[in-house]
């Protein structure tokens, strides 16, 4: 760990993540024409956003800066790959990681890895992904910040995991162990005929105002116990490409897959970006 990025980790540990997120929440959700047009001209200029490829690109279309945040793209902004044997990614981003997970470990970061079992929460789910497939996208704030399917499936559960709110940027994944499974988040699982079962994690980050599903809504962030729902009575399916989440400021999806079912492209790398809808990989 380099000496910036031991002061940057040990600066988020004395931040009141939660409160200043929730702070950070009121000002997005404003309806203030001033306050939302300032934050909105801010973000566009500050992180480069391209509005070309937004559906409205004009400021007044969005009641308030998370409205435009999270904005739909213009109808084939985002391609999907084509192929019934072929996964995509989920979102637009850089991948952090990708790769086999070892026995029931991921790797984060050079030298750093962490359990399955602790990033999901439960034990018995974990098993089922020993020396499976994985891989984590970094949505950094300038990103389009909706997520969707990798490939066709059926919900099953979700569990929402109280936790931190680091940072998930590079910096601090290469200096503080674990931060995946250290963070809020909310671990979906589905069921493909051709994979088995997989699941899309939701990681939230420092002023990450929330994650929302298409199916559950808003999922309150902030401390308490853990939230689970099954969804395997339900006919809850999701074809390759739907829209199944948003995050309200930026943050990271990590995949996972079972042993012997995907075959990464070999494009597929650590720091190599991505949009939704790219090919990412084919079923064994």
């Amino acid at each position: 760990m380099n000496h910036r990025a031991e002061i940057f980790v040990a600066l988020q540990r004395l931040l009141p993540q939660h409160g200043l997120s929730r702070l950070i929440a009121l000002a997005a959700e404003s309806k203030r024409t001033w306050l939302k047009n300032w934050l909105i001209q801010r973000a566009i200029v500050t992180f480069k956003i391209n509005m070309q490829e937004a559906k409205d690109q004009e400021l007044e279309a969005y009641e308030n800066f998370n409205a435009f945040f999270t904005r739909e793209l213009s109808e084939g902004a985002r391609p999907i790959a084509k192929g019934s044997d072929t996964l995509v990614s989920p979102a637009d981003g850089v991948i952090s990681q990708a790769g086999e997970i070892n026995k029931t470990r991921i790797l984060q970061a050079k030298g750093i890895d962490y359990s399955v079992s602790r990033l999901l929460g439960n034990s018995e789910t974990a098993k089922a992904y020993s020396n499976g497939s994985f891989a984590t996208i970094y949505l950094s704030p300038k990103d389009y910040h909706r997520v969707h399917m990798p490939t066709a499936g059926k919900l099953l559960s979700s569990r929402y995991i109280p936790g931190a709110l680091f940072s998930v940027n590079d910096q601090t994944a290469q200096a503080l162990p674990g931060l995946f499974a250290r963070n809020e988040r909310l671990v979906c699982e589905f069921e493909s005929p051709e994979l088995g079962a997989f699941s899309v994690i939701f990681v939230g980050a420092m002023l990450v105002a929330g994650i929302e599903t298409v199916w559950g809504g808003f999922e309150e962030p902030g401390p308490g116990a853990v939230r689970e729902t099954d969804y395997s009575h339900e006919a809850m399916t999701f074809e390759k490409g739907d829209e199944i989440g948003r995050f309200k400021f930026g943050s990271t999806v990590i995949l996972l897959f079972k042993e012997q079912t995907i075959q990464w492209q070999d494009s597929v790398t650590a720091h190599a970006p991505v949009q939704m809808g790219e090919k990412l990989a084919s079923f064994k």
